[in-house]
This record gives structure tokens, C-alpha cells and sequence, in this order.
């Protein structure tokens, strides 16, 4: 019983004493002890959702929406900082610019499809070494409709297996394994998905690899999607 006190009131000195001390570690080491003392072992899940001038509305807001629902942290990126105006004439003030964002580190890239969006995507370079940093350190990207087709201008995922716009499946087939009849594709830390109508199913994918299926789950059935 005598031992049991002890420990009891040695615990908050103990506390105080880190806390006081936190300054002299490195700040990833006063994390950890942050996070111990409070109980707080995860950090928020991120995503990056790029925007350009012609980007398919629906894919974009449902990707961002039911994100956002699954607790993950979505940043809104256009390609430069100014309001994007989307295929069917729907403005969306990004949330910042890719070049004010590209030394960041995302858990996932998402890129909605649109043939304009796609195309300035396509010759975006900052994008580009984004995607190529974020394959290289293996987290992931997703991709949707045309946008697939901004992966194969980048060289990003080659050989892997995917899916897009049926339309489009001529200028993807040769540089990767092309599927017709699937709404989503994971292969690795790629995923990619059909068009606007799949849209639900791709942003759940994401959700799912990023938030677990619990919580997607959870998701889905609010959407009232199951």
C-alpha cells in the first residue's frame, strides 16, 4: 500500500518536471513526452486535394466532403492563389497554393479529374516533383477520371494497375496494367477510380486506407450510402 502511494505522488512531480525540462530535447522528442503525458498517440491523417482551372466539381467537393467527415486534415491547394473556376462554372477559393504547400508532407495527394483541370495539372512541375517525392517516400496518391492521365505525364505508379475515365483508357494502357470494370483500383499506394459517379466509392477508399474501415464505416452509413 505504502509502495502504491508513493508511486501516486511521485507522478506528478514527474510531470512537472518534463514539462519543465521539454525545451533542452529536439522537438520531435518533446512530442513523444508530450503525447505520453496527455494520452494523445495519433496525429491527425492529411490530405492535399490540387485544384486547377477546369477541374470536375463533383469529384472534388465529394472527395474533400466525406474526407473531411472520416476526421482527416484536407488542405485545398490550387495552382496558383487565385479563386479556380471549375467544368461547370462552380468557383472554389483554394485554401492555398501549391507553391506555398510544397515542402509539406501529406499522408495522400488527391487529384480530381476534368480534361482542362487534368491538362494544367500536366504541365504543372512544382506538381510534379510533389508526386515523385510522394511516391518516393511511399505514402499515397489517388487519382480520379482524367487524372490518372496527370500521373502518366509525371511518371508517376508505371506499370501499376489502375483505372480512369473510360475514354481515356488509349493513353494509359500501355504505360500501366488498365482495368475496365472496376469503380476503384488500389494497387499499393496508388488508387485510382472512374469518373463522377464514382466518386462516393473513391473518397471512401481513401478514407478507408487513411481513417480504418471503423470509421468509414461510420461515414457511409451517415451519407446513408449503406
Amino acid at each position: 500500500m505504502s509502495n502504491i502511494n508513493r508511486v501516486f505522488f511521485r507522478f506528478p512531480l514527474f510531470h512537472k518536471i518534463y514539462l519543465r525540462q521539454s525545451f533542452s530535447y529536439k522537438e520531435k522528442n518533446y512530442l513523444r513526452i508530450h503525447r505520453f503525458l496527455t494520452g494523445n498517440t495519433k496525429m491527425p491523417k492529411t490530405a492535399l486535394i490540387v485544384l486547377a482551372e477546369g477541374a470536375e466539381e463533383m469529384e472534388f467537393v465529394i472527395s474533400a466532403d466525406v474526407l473531411r467527415r472520416a476526421g482527416i486534415k484536407v488542405t485545398v491547394a490550387g495552382l496558383s492563389d487565385k479563386p479556380v473556376k471549375c467544368s461547370r462554372d462552380v468557383v472554389i477559393n483554394p485554401d492555398t497554393s501549391l507553391e506555398k504547400v510544397k515542402d509539406e508532407e501529406f499522408n495522400v495527394i488527391v487529384l480530381p479529374g476534368g480534361i482542362c483541370g487534368c491538362e494544367e495539372m500536366s504541365k504543372s512541375d512544382i506538381l510534379g516533383e510533389l508526386l515523385k517525392k510522394q511516391e518516393k517516400e511511399e505514402r499515397f496518391v489517388a487519382a480520379i477520371c482524367a487524372a490518372p492521365t496527370v500521373l502518366a505525364a509525371h511518371s508517376i505508379g508505371l506499370g501499376k494497375t489502375l483505372t480512369s475515365y473510360p475514354g481515356l483508357k488509349p493513353k494509359l494502357d500501355s504505360l500501366y496494367k488498365y482495368v475496365d470494370d472496376e469503380k476503384v483500383i488500389q494497387d499499393g499506394k496508388l488508387i485510382t477510380s472512374r469518373g463522377p459517379g464514382t466518386a462516393f466509392d473513391f473518397a471512401l477508399k481513401i478514407s478507408e486506407v487513411l481513417a480504418g474501415e471503423e470509421k468509414t464505416r461510420e461515414v457511409a452509413k451517415g451519407l446513408l450510402l449503406i
